[in-house]
């Protein structure tokens, strides 16, 4: 009995040793597991909820009185807007007629071989829509949203002016915004009509996820492309 128990007690600390070394690599397994869990739910709720504040944007019209309206430049062919300028170009038309803003500024430089900048073509059809000449700022250098607010808040802040409208398709308003906050314009969007699609509400979530985190001067190669692709027209 004394030698069964003995072999027993023998045992023991062997057997000890293998349970201490199994419960501790349990825990290290575990905790990293779990924080590669809680790391992914993270990423997955940010841009869950970053989604949802662009689809919200996407259907918000916040214009107000201001001292311009900057319209974000997109395709022109041959001198001629596309759809989707001539779309931002006639709400910012509709702004300036309801006397949002007594000046509207025309956004977006040129592709190689064009003949015109989209600034050109925009301000070309506002012109042939009754505005002014005096009542039209040219932004002609810009090659994505960035640099075309960027020297749009130059020439703005050079009269004076800070308060603004900015006009976009929807799902590119919460971008802009961020954009004109980060560069320190008094910004409110007011977005075209229509539907964003779900693709084009997920692009930008993706682009407004990473921009909020490295800031958006940053990501200043990524242009409008990422925007435009989602239309036919460019």
């Amino acid at each position: 009995m004394s030698a069964v128990t003995t072999a027993r007690e023998g045992a023991a600390p062997g057997h000890t040793r293998r349970s201490l070394r199994s419960g501790r690599g349990r825990p290290v397994w575990r905790l990293v597991l779990w924080s590669v869990a809680a790391a992914l739910a993270a990423i997955l709720l940010y841009l869950a909820v970053t989604f949802v504040q662009v689809w919200t944007m996407s259907r918000r019209d916040e214009a107000r009185p201001s001292d311009a309206i900057v319209v974000l430049g997109a395709a022109q062919y041959d001198c001629s807007p596309s759809p989707v300028l001539r779309q931002r170009l006639d709400h910012a038309l509709a702004l300036y007629r309801d006397g949002t803003a007594p000046v509207i500024v025309v956004t977006g430089g040129k592709q190689d071989g064009d003949r015109c900048t989209e600034a050109d073509a925009g301000a070309g059809y506002l012109r042939g829509e009754g505005v002014p000449d005096a009542d039209l700022l040219l932004e002609v250098q810009g090659r994505n949203s960035w640099e075309s607010l960027a020297a749009s808040t130059r020439i703005l802040h050079d009269r004076d002016m800070t308060r603004v409208v900015l006009v976009t398709d929807g799902y590119h308003a919460l971008r802009v915004r961020a954009i004109a906050d980060e560069l320190g314009l008094d910004a409110v969007v007011s977005p075209t009509g229509g539907r964003a699609s779900l693709r084009e509400l997920a692009k930008e979530t993706g682009v407004v996820a990473v921009g909020r985190v490295v800031g958006f001067r940053r990501l200043v190669d990524i242009d409008d492309r990422l925007v435009r692709s989602s239309q036919p027209d460019g």
